[in-house]
Parts: structure tokens; sequence; C-alpha cells
């Protein structure tokens, strides 16, 4: 397994500035606009992956 993935952007304002909070793990701070927030995987969806022509059409998710 490689090491693991941290955001780009802050999810309130979308700015790069994020550090590690000191919160613990996947916890981070925005600098920009002083939010912290926590990130957690939850995991996979029992549906998979659906391809745009599988569906009738209908969007993809």
């Amino acid at each position: 397994m490689s090491e693991r993935a941290a955001p780009f952007y802050c999810p309130y304002c979308g700015d790069e500035d994020l550090r590690p909070s000191e919160q613990g793990h996947g916890a981070w701070e925005c600098a920009s606009c002083n939010r912290a927030f926590h990130l957690k995987f939850l995991g996979l969806l029992s549906r998979g992956l659906r391809h745009g022509g599988d569906d009738g059409g209908k969007d993809a998710i």
C-alpha cells in the first residue's frame, strides 16, 4: 500500500494552504479560512463503478 493521500484543497474555501492538525490522523487545518476539518475513508460502494453505456443513457456516478 502507498502513502496516505493528503487533500489538495480546503472543502470550505478551496484554498491550498492546508496543514495537518494536531488533533490526530485525518485532521487538517486551513490557514486561509481558519477552519479545521476531518477526512475519513468510509469504504467502497457495493454497486461498483457504472460506465456511461451500461445504464441505458443515464448519468454514471
